[in-house]
């Protein structure tokens, strides 16, 4: 079955009771039995909920993986894929990495004794360095948040596996559409669902793909014990949204192109950040992982100042500053004061999340109005 038809299909069957073609918001906290013990496979809506399965078999489907998982927000997923871990282990991340990403990490998950590298991974060579003994997982963001760096799945993935460490990618940015990290390797998918899956801008929500049935025992055991589950009614949100992924991102896709020419030729813009363009420096990669380089790209300005960039972010007019990404409507953002402000000046720089970095996220509107919003923004 291709994407296109998994994504309005898979998971997805008509209410046996009425012949609803939509997935029914089943919107209870428990289900009676017959007897103790004898139920139809569900007991409590914490454990299980027949419109939260049916999107966690979808997303499963799209990511070309077999257990899928959903949560109440993307920071949820991650805090479960954290807690497969012990006192003592190591964790090796890239250091250009979501914000809240990094607080939940060092804030939340260091004080109980699990140790954090974040380093660049650009050269999947540079991991081999830090793996020792306790090293138990890999984190990997790709196409990275604020940067667009581009991180070779695969190659890190046969690394991981000669030393029997699991590898977790964030496919938030480029979605099953576009990437799916499992085929090349990877342990665990995770998401912001928030973002493209959701794709309108009205729902909070995380997931986790996997494919190894013991690994989805545990993570299931996390996400019930634990309880961050999202409700019946954003998973019913989110199963039509996905509905339109794929126009979706081609659309995104599309515009987000012509978005960076355009910014590529502006006088008062020193560098744009897009896996797109044949001068990245993993472009290649990009080309040999992806299916399309997406709608998120960064830019600085020749004059490096927060104050410049924040009167470019105020002067837009269709483009609007806001947190988030990913809906049909583009948005644009200033990492240094929003999405990465928990993470210390020196470190963003480091990474190359300075004070002029501009995010957008290039919704599905007319592209053409949306460079002219950049051209009247930038003058």
């Amino acid at each position: 079955m291709k994407f296109a038809t998994k994504a309005i299909h898979a998971g997805q069957e008509p209410d046996p009771s009425t012949g609803a073609i939509m997935t029914p918001i089943f919107q209870t906290s428990t289900y009676v039995q017959a007897a103790p013990g004898k139920h139809k496979g569900f007991e409590y809506s914490r454990t299980h909920n027949p419109t939260r399965e049916a999107l966690e078999s979808n997303l499963a489907a799209l990511e070309e993986g077999k257990y899928g998982l959903c949560f109440s927000s993307g920071m949820a997923a991650e805090d479960c894929v954290a807690k497969l871990l012990k006192p003592g282990d190591e964790v090796i991340s890239t250091n250009d990495l979501y914000g809240g990403s990094f607080r939940m990490f060092t804030k939340i998950f260091a004080n109980y004794g699990i140790k954090f590298h974040f380093i660049p991974m650009d050269d999947p060579k540079l991991i081999a360095k830090y793996i020792n003994k306790n090293t138990k997982l890999i984190w990997i963001e790709t196409p990275t948040n604020p940067m667009l760096h581009i991180i070779d799945i695969k190659a890190i993935s046969a690394i991981a596996k000669k030393h029997k460490i699991l590898v977790a990618v964030d496919n938030t940015f480029a979605t099953p559409y576009l990437q799916t990290p499992l085929k090349l390797g990877a342990d665990i998918v995770t998401h912001s669902v928030t973002k493209y899956l959701g794709g309108h801008s009205d729902v909070i929500m995380g997931a986790i793909v996997c494919n190894d049935a013991a690994l989805s025992e545990q993570l299931h055991f996390i996400q019930n014990s634990c309880g961050a589950i999202p409700s019946p009614h954003d998973c019913f949100l989110v199963l039509r949204g996905i509905k339109t992924l794929h126009i979706r991102m081609d659309r995104h896709c599309e515009n987000a192109i012509k978005v960076c020419k355009y910014l590529q030729t502006h006088p008062k813009v020193d560098k744009v950040y897009f896996p797109g363009i044949p001068t990245h420096k993993n472009h290649k990669v990009a080309k040999e992982q992806m299916r399309g380089f997406g709608g998120m790209m960064s830019f600085t300005l020749k004059n490096n100042s927060i104050k410049q960039a924040h009167k470019v972010l105020s002067s837009f007019k269709v483009f609007s500053l806001a947190e988030s990404l990913g809906g049909v409507e583009s948005l644009c953002g200033h990492p240094a004061t929003m999405t990465h402000a928990s993470i210390p000046k020196e470190v963003r720089e480091k990474s190359g999340v300075v004070d002029s970095l501009i995010r957008l996220s290039v919704g599905i509107e007319d592209v053409n109005d949306l460079i002219d919003d950049l051209k009247q923004a930038l003058k």
